[in-house]
């Protein structure tokens, strides 16, 4: 190619909407959006702030961060080359850029994603920055606005990228408490752990003109139900048809309706100003309730020290080392004991309660009241089954919206009533059906994340067999997580992380090995406490003793939850979550 074709190639773009030929510098005066037929191209995050933001009032936070590959994870290409190659392309430290600034003079905190930067994943470097923001803009008291554009979170870092949805969520928690606005902004496109955490739990969700949002992509449903989808699917016209945004908003106008929004919530809390402050769960300073929590974790004796992680496998009793595939198939055995089975053999006097009261009750989840040793806790599971039959009932224990919402029904009555929550978690995800995408299945996940990041009950989750992905930690944010020997956990299936990073799914043993998704491997990184010892050979190979080690577990971890005071289990709950990640040693809310 010749300079001169070089040049007038730079000069001009064609619209991926109706494929005019568009004068670059008339497409950047009509803020990237076809003035043919209205298509809205993606955006990177720089060009977004400027959009946004009042001029020269951007004050840039340090996105300064420890090189992370938390798993030694490699595919085709080894993780840390991947970063290389996004940092030099994109000019990005990571796939968000975080700020304070402005938008029409009222202050706020702004995290915007950037799909250029291996799909905008949730990594846990993403998610420290975008925690650290939140806890910014409580600092500031200030609002925060998240721009969202991601394809879900970054299987490269296993679970602990995972864990990153429950560290944001939290953190948009204590916005919430503090009575601080925040407000998510959905662009093209908005998918995976992001959309069933931080962008649909804010208190506004606005929708950008062209967006796309949903919990499972399109690829994704197709392959699994076989059936063309509806049109106009998971746009953003489809979300508020479904009541899963406030509005939908044209790029030319989205600055407007914030600066309008900014404008009532400084007008509300002037109207307040009068009135004596709502008292705030944590009386001092952020950073001297980090150290409280440090000195509450390190302590010897005393209820704080109940939630303190217990020794690893390998201090105590250490299970039996089997290859990562291996465990995949065993945790997928359709005799392993279920939810229903543990409730016969490990609880008393089990009460199933049915309905999220709002026309569903999910037959992949269930839940009630019963006795652990003479002590009421509600218990809420992923119910599989042994047979084909049952399987097929119960949707392969893959909870629909109602399933959601019913779990976070009984969580709620559980904090009501005093009573400890049990969790039992066996699932391959969440229902990736075109239905559950309709009823709003990110938005019901990340309201479960979020609500049980301030259950002021204790919270035991079990991981027993296939812990999968978003659909597994709806029901996973606890005070303790304990996970049976031959159980998996992990952000992607193997054969969906093959499909993806592999030339085909037939690299899914590679990539189980890869994920770190076994119970000792989850261990040592800290995202379970404590593995429970299946039988010789396996769970399904003596059931009783399975149980009864399992009940001893449960036993042992939840006592001295008892004995902890709500406020104290919630922070510490929120500190154990916090942890996860890039967080030690950094400076939360350094400004450059």
């Amino acid at each position: 190619m010749t300079a001169i074709a070089r040049r007038e190639e730079q000069l001009w773009s064609r619209c991926a909407g109706c494929a005019s030929l568009l004068y670059r510098k008339r497409l950047r005066r009509n803020l990237d959006v076809c003035p043919e037929c209205g298509e809205h191209a993606r955006l990177g995050a720089p060009e977004r702030l400027r959009q946004l933001v009042d001029p020269g009032s951007m004050r840039p936070l340090s996105d300064l961060l420890p090189e992370a590959d938390p798993i030694g994870f490699v595919d085709v290409l080894p993780y840390p080359h991947r970063l290389t190659a996004a940092r030099a392309s994109t000019g990005l430290a990571e796939a968000v850029v975080c700020a304070t600034a402005t938008i029409g003079g009222h202050p706020v905190a702004l995290a915007v994603m950037d799909f250029r930067f291996l799909g905008g994943s949730l990594g846990c470097a993403v998610g420290e920055l975008i925690t650290r923001t939140a806890e910014r803009a409580l600092d500031d008291r200030i609002p925060l606005v998240l721009v969202t554009a991601s394809g879900g979170a970054r299987m490269q870092e296993g679970a602990l990228s995972l864990m990153q949805m429950a560290t944001v969520s939290q953190a948009i928690a204590a916005l919430r408490e503090a009575g601080l606005l925040t407000v998510s902004v959905l662009t093209d496109p908005t998918y995976g752990g992001v959309a069933a955490s931080f962008a649909t739990n804010t208190d506004l969700v606005l929708a950008e003109s062209g967006a796309r949002m949903g919990f499972a992509g399109p690829r994704v449903i197709r392959q699994v139900t076989g059936r063309a989808l509806p049109e106009g699917f998971q746009t953003a016209d489809f979300l508020l048809r479904h009541g899963q945004v406030d509005m939908v908003v044209q790029r030319r106008s989205l600055r407007g309706r914030l600066v309008a929004l900014l404008a009532a919530t400084r007008a509300g809390r002037a109207a307040r100003a009068g009135h004596p402050p709502v008292p705030r769960q944590e009386p001092a300073s952020r950073r001297e309730r980090l150290a409280d929590d440090d000195a509450a974790l390190a302590r010897p004796a005393g209820p704080a020290a109940a939630v303190a992680p217990s020794p690893t496998p390998e201090a105590g009793q250490t299970p039996a080392v089997r290859d990562a595939w291996d465990t995949v198939r065993m945790a997928r055995h359709p005799a392993r004991p279920t939810t229903l089975d543990y409730l016969d053999s490990v609880f008393d006097g089990f009460v199933e309660l049915h309905g999220d009261r709002l026309g569903g009750d999910c037959p992949a989840i269930v839940g009630g009241v019963a006795r652990l040793a003479g002590r009421h806790v509600m218990v809420i599971g992923h119910q599989k089954g042994h047979t084909t039959a049952e399987l097929v009932a119960h949707n392969f224990g893959m909870a629909s919206p109602a399933g959601h919402r019913k779990a976070l029904r009984l969580m709620r009555l559980a904090a009501r009533l005093g009573l400890p929550v049990v969790t039992l978690v066996d699932t391959p995800g969440a229902d990736p059906g075109v239905s559950a995408e309709e009823q709003g299945q990110a938005a019901a996940i990340a309201e479960n994340i979020l609500t049980l990041t301030v259950l002021p009950t204790p919270v035991l989750a079990v991981i027993t067999g296939e812990g999968g992905s978003g659909g597994a930690l709806a029901l996973a944010v606890a005070d303790r997580v304990l996970m049976l020997e031959n159980a998996v956990y992990s952000v992607i299936s193997p054969e969906g992380c093959a499909a993806i990073l592999w030339p085909d799914r037939s690299a899914a043993p590679q990539a189980a090995r890869a994920l770190r998704l076994t119970a000792p491997d989850l261990c040592r990184l800290g995202v379970v406490d404590e593995v429970v010892p299946e039988p010789s050979g396996a769970a399904h190979d003596d059931p009783a003793e399975t149980a009864h080690r399992l009940r001893a577990a449960l036993l042992a971890n939840l006592l001295p939850l008892l004995d902890v005071p709500p406020a104290m289990l919630v922070r510490l709950r929120r500190q154990r979550f916090r942890r996860f990640g890039t967080t030690r040693g950094v400076n939360r809310a350094g400004v450059r």
